[in-house]
């Protein structure tokens, strides 16, 4: 029996895909560089993560970190970037281009969605980041994207719950909300509770110490306030435990 939820786990390396399918998670979400909100992966780590697990890979296309609003140049690589995983039989891309007023890029979204042919398409969390959430809803529809991820336009899921109920309302099953933000066991519980919302997007991720044993105490090669002595991985019991609550959920 199919559980009539969905869990996605974002991943940015090939132990955390394992963990993520040990946990119990229906669909990857790929990306690099998720301690920056997540770029685009290269592709050895697709094909390595592909032959190691078999879930659908959902590939992340953003050519850096920061706003939605990309330069020529970037949006060419966006392009070639939708084509390229395509290609490599990717079972989804998550994208997303803003205009400067806040409004979703119809123009560049629609080239890139031409460019996905038959894939599934998520818009990722450009969509918080509109001015008007309904308007992108809407158009989003018209686009063909069957996935939005969204935190409902707050810093976590649960002070977006008001706006997720409303636009899983407003989707009327033509569009998934798929919530994210802080989704662990205890905010699935609330959100199972509160609203219609049945996909759920989370990293689960836990911080590891590099195994490094010489450390220069003088030299940092990272961010300011990132330490380049920790790693994020994800944990196969927090994906488990959100998998067990929406299978109880699910009736078994």
């Amino acid at each position: 029996m199919k559980s009539q939820y969905l869990l996605e786990c974002c991943v940015d390396s090939v132990e955390s895909a394992v963990y993520a399918k040990e946990g119990g998670a229906d669909r990857l979400e790929l990306c690099s560089n998720l301690i920056i909100g997540g770029t685009t992966p290269g592709l050895a780590l697709f094909r390595r993560i592909r032959e190691t697990v078999d879930l659908p890979i959902r590939v992340l296309i953003r050519p850096r970190f920061g706003d939605f609003l990309y330069s020529p140049a970037e949006f060419e690589i966006l392009k070639k970037e939708v084509e390229l995983f395509r290609h490599e039989q990717a079972d989804g891309i998550v994208i997303g281009c803003l205009t400067p007023e806040g409004s979703l890029d119809l123009a560049r979204m629609t080239a890139l969605m031409e460019l996905a042919g038959p894939l599934p398409v998520t818009l990722h969390r450009a969509f918080d980041m509109t001015k008007d959430p309904f308007q992108a809803l809407s158009q989003a529809k018209a686009l063909g994207i069957d996935t939005i991820l969204t935190s409902g336009q707050a810093a976590c899921c649960l002070e977006g719950i008001s706006l997720l109920k409303e636009l899983t309302a407003a989707a009327k099953g033509d569009v998934t909300i798929l919530a994210g933000a802080g989704i662990n066991a205890e905010t699935v519980k609330q959100l199972l509770e509160r609203t219609a919302v049945a996909a759920f997007h989370m990293s689960g991720k836990k911080t590891l110490q590099s195994r490094m044993e010489y450390r220069n105490p003088t030299v940092s090669m990272g961010l300011p306030g990132i330490s380049e002595y920790e790693i994020w991985q994800t944990d196969p019991d927090e994906i488990r435990r959100v998998h067990r609550l929406l299978s109880y959920s699910s009736g078994f």
